[in-house]
C-alpha cells in the first residue's frame, strides 16, 4: 500500500522531522496536534487548546477525506491530569458520530512549546 502525505493549505509546519497526518489504504493517522491556531500561537487555556487541538485535527481528516465522526481512536497528552474534566467538556462538544472513539488520556511531564493539551487520532476512512 502507498503512504501518502494530508497537509493543511495554511497551516504552521510541523515542528519536527515528520508529516502531520499520513494516509495508507482507508486508515488515517494524524500526528500529535497542539491547540495552536493558524499562526502557531497557543489558545490562553486549556479548553482553548484542547478547541484548537481538535480543529486542527478536523482541518486534517478533512484533507484526507474524512470527518470527527470516522475516528475510531484518539490519544490525549495532557500536561495536567487536573484538567481533566475541562479537557473533557470541550471533547465531548466537538466529537461527532453515534459511536465515541476509543480514547487513552495521559498526563505527560511537558509537551512542544510548553502546550497544555496534545491530540492524535486514527480515523476510518469510509
Amino acid at each position: 500500500m502507498e503512504k501518502k502525505i494530508v497537509t493543511v493549505p495554511g497551516a504552521p509546519a510541523p515542528l519536527g522531522p515528520y508529516s502531520p497526518a499520513v494516509e495508507i489504504g482507508n486508515l488515517v493517522y494524524t500526528s500529535g496536534q497542539l491547540g495552536t491556531d493558524a499562526a502557531g500561537n497557543l489558545g490562553a487555556d486549556v479548553k482553548e487548546q484542547t478547541r484548537l487541538s481538535l480543529t486542527n485535527v478536523k482541518n486534517l481528516l478533512n484533507a484526507a477525506g474524512c470527518d470527527m465522526c470516522d475516528i475510531v481512536k484518539s490519544l490525549v497528552f495532557i500536561k495536567d491530569m487536573n484538567d481533566f474534566a475541562a479537557v473533557n467538556e470541550v471533547y465531548a462538544e466537538l466529537m461527532t458520530g453515534d459511536v465515541m472513539p476509543a480514547r487513552s488520556c495521559v498526563e505527560v511531564a511537558r509537551l512542544p512549546k510548553d502546550a497544555l493539551v496534545e491530540i492524535e487520532v486514527i480515523a476510518l476512512k469510509k
